[in-house]
């Protein structure tokens, strides 16, 4: 009887020592798996399915500036990202601001002064809805302001405009906006003017046949459509400066005063003129992990971005990445800066 119960015994001995191993074994494995889990939740690259992600880079004419440096963002995210993605040309600033808004761009260069119109609900966005949805990526590079006229139509100041046909740009792009508050800034309207709704790349065309006495212009400097114009006439660019100056920049702060200097186009002395900050916008809705990638690959990649434009585009850096901005970082856009000790 007492061989039998030691027998029992031992058995249920070995039955709890199996047990209690087998129970080892299979809990020693979870703390890798957490650690590994925590490893990928800490590193944004490894969560984002690049394929899965279409950027549509929004820009301007295809005459401009802003065409080709948002195709070399496009190209950084598409060659070496991994997204796919293309620039489109488009009207330039209040269009892309749409574009942003209703979904149909995910990146979109815009003016600081049409983007202060928009989230403000005023000048060409009066009477709508505040654009408080609006968030910024980094901030770009100066657009100056050039009234481009040439010898022959004796234009030398901003008044001698009254009487003469101009080319505003198109209807509330970026250039016709700020064509308009220069008229404003100089107790003019555009009833002082013969004026066409014409981007400054077919005003340019025009002025050459003799049909445009004036073109506004904004951009970064030197714009190729203002050279390509200098190879068959005596280019002039009208100053902005004086009365017309104050009244601009006390009533509109995001114009800062410029200097054109008369080696950009064979002009006889420097100009004083008045520049606007360039950003680009960013949509909302995209996640936070897809947007500190990209700002982080257009950091990794910035050569290539400057690369699109010898002039303006040098003034794309991380240290110039907040000037001219007065909207919201993307929260993925303010992780990586704070990681690179801006804030």
């Amino acid at each position: 009887m007492i061989r039998k119960k030691l027998a029992l015994l031992l058995s249920v001995t070995l039955i709890a020592a199996t047990a209690f191993t087998a129970c080892s074994s299979q809990s020693a494995p979870a703390e890798p798996d957490k650690a590994a889990t925590d490893k990928n939740e800490g590193d944004d690259s490894k969560e984002i399915d690049r394929s899965k992600y279409f950027i549509t880079v929004a820009t301007g004419p295809t005459s401009g500036l802003y065409y080709p440096i948002g195709g070399a963002f496009s190209s950084v995210f598409q060659n070496k990202l991994g997204y796919k993605s293309s620039a489109q040309a488009t009207g330039a600033s209040v269009e892309n601001i749409n574009l942003i808004l209703t979904g149909d761009a995910e990146l979109a260069i815009t003016m600081s002064d049409s983007v202060a119109q928009a989230y403000g609900a005023f000048g060409a966005f009066e009477g709508k809805k505040h654009a408080e949805d609006l968030r910024c990526i980094l901030g770009l590079y100066p657009n100056y302001v050039q009234l481009v006229t040439t010898k022959n139509t004796g234009i030398t100041k901003f008044e001698d405009l009254k009487g003469k046909k101009v080319g505003i740009g198109a209807p509330n792009s970026g250039v016709e906006l700020n064509a308009r508050m220069m008229y404003e800034a100089h107790g003019m309207t555009y009833e002082d003017s013969k004026v066409d709704y014409l981007n400054y790349g077919e005003a340019i065309d025009q002025m050459k046949n003799g049909l445009v006495d004036a073109v506004f212009v904004t951009s970064g400097i030197p714009n190729a459509t203002v050279m390509e114009l200098g190879t068959s006439a005596d280019i002039v660019v009208v100053p902005i400066e004086g009365e017309g100056l104050k009244n601009l920049t006390e009533k509109y702060p995001f114009f800062v005063p410029e200097v054109i200097p008369a080696d950009t186009y064979g002009t006889d002395t420097d100009v004083n003129t008045v520049a606007v900050r360039n950003i680009m916008l960013v949509s909302k809705d995209l996640p936070d992990e897809v947007v500190y990638d990209l700002t982080k690959g257009i950091f990794d990649n910035i050569e290539d971005i400057k690369a699109s434009h010898a002039t303006a585009a040098k003034h794309i850096s991380l240290e110039n990445s907040h000037i001219g901005v007065e909207i919201p970082f993307h929260p993925g856009a303010i992780k990586y800066y704070e990681e690179q000790g801006i804030k």
